[in-house]
């Protein structure tokens, strides 16, 4: 392999003693992160003032950013925008995608697999436009055979939460465009994990949260995708002052951007995007080939550790590489209590209703050596009943 991870990790400030496999849940913090957040606030907020939004370039940076992130994502350059959460980005991306169907369809189609956030907004949109429309959600395995002449979007979310069961993107899109559907691709469990192709796919959109693989903190903003194809077309359902095409002409109607910047919103949360800018360099060395190269032998060995010394432990992620994405999720009825001790033991994963303990693996900070940690942690864990305590029991808000 040409990427050194040996480097990569040293790029993140990792706490001591401390296991970390939960970064498709929360990325680590990149240790240039945050002197160049305080940079921005004391030299940027704290001396320009005001003057910052064009001395420093806030303004431009939900599209410059967008372009960092579109290496990683196989998008056009100047296709992708940052601003707002990944429950908005979804909402314009679908509130789009059906405006821009053929007439008549009146299907969503999605599956079980799809993060819950997705589904609830297709839900309060449907019953906001009141035309009709219905979310259909199958398994996952059951998308391809779905998709018909009613359909009108095609909704999906690349890699499963829950399982890290990975759908084929570029065989379901193009069976979609074929059955005359659009398309909307969430990356949330992908950007940064496996190696992504929306311009060769033939994707129409995608969206996407940065705070996971791609390291940009609590709160980081998300991005969207517009084919450039589309992008002229897009009607924006959130005509937001930064999407018009010239905000300080401060006109009483609204007048789309051009391209993807119509699908700008509100303000960008200039710090938070700081923190990502940094947070991105680290990706300035790394080929995504090797990272998918190195997660599959990482996560080859987790499992091949867990089912040779804790088979009680039922795994629910894929075997085959091609459906894999960058984590194994394991089945247990005691999963909260499980990884509940494992965190107790150094060992950081997240647990997922109603059964899932789940692990990511992240190859820019995650070596071999972790892996075989914590799979003898875990094993401790299970033949000790060390996860039959108490206090492992309680359910915290965030599981």
């Amino acid at each position: 392999m040409s990427t050194d991870f040996t480097a990569t990790r040293a790029l993140f400030d990792l706490p001591e003693g401390v296991i970390y496999l939960d970064g498709n849940s929360l990325g680590p913090l990149p240790r240039a992160a945050a002197a160049r957040v305080a940079q921005s606030v004391s030299e940027e907020w704290g001396k320009l003032l005001i003057a910052g939004w064009n001395a420093a370039g806030w303004m431009e940076m939900p599209t410059r950013i967008g372009n960092r992130i579109a290496r990683l994502i196989g998008a056009e350059p100047n296709s992708v925008v940052l601003g707002d959460t990944l429950s908005i980005k979804v909402y314009q991306a679908l509130a789009s995608a059906l405006d821009l169907a053929a007439p008549g369809r009146k299907v969503i189609l999605s599956d079980s697999g799809n993060f819950p956030t997705d589904l609830y907004m297709a839900e309060g949109l449907i019953k906001s436009l009141g035309r009709g429309h219905v979310l259909r959600v199958v398994a996952p395995e059951e998308v391809a055979g779905a998709l018909d002449d009613s359909v009108a979007v095609m909704m999906l979310t690349e890699v499963d939460y829950r399982t890290g069961r990975r759908h084929d993107m570029a065989e379901l899109t193009a069976k979609a465009r074929a059955a005359g559907a659009m398309t909307i691709w969430d990356l949330a469990h992908s950007a940064g994990a496996v190696p992504v192709d929306l311009s060769g796919a033939g994707a129409d959109f995608a969206v996407g949260c940065t705070y996971k693989y791609l390291n940009g903190g609590p709160g980081a903003p998300a991005f969207i995708y517009v084919a450039p194809r589309l992008a002229d077309r897009v009607r924006p359902a959130l005509s937001g002052w930064l999407g018009h095409d010239a905000p300080f002409d401060f006109e009483p109607a609204y007048r789309p951007g051009r391209g993807i910047e119509r699908m700008r919103v509100g303000t960008p949360p200039v710090l938070q995007m700081a923190a990502l800018d940094a947070a991105l360099d680290v990706w300035d060395g790394v080929d995504m080939a090797d990272l998918r190269a190195r997660s599959l032998a990482l996560t080859d060995q987790f499992i091949a550790d867990i089912e040779d010394c804790c088979p009680v432990l039922q795994l629910a992620t894929p075997r085959d590489h091609a459906r894999r994405g960058s984590q194994v999720s394991l089945r247990h009825p005691q999963g909260y209590a499980i990884m509940q001790a494992l965190i107790a033991e150094g060992v950081v994963g997240d647990f997922r209703a109603p059964d899932i303990l789940r692990f990511g693996f992240t190859p820019l900070y995650t070596s071999s050596e972790d892996v075989a940690m914590a799979a003898a942690v875990l094993t401790d864990v299970m033949r000790q009943e060390l996860w039959d305590r108490p206090e492992y029991q309680v359910r915290a808000r965030v599981t």
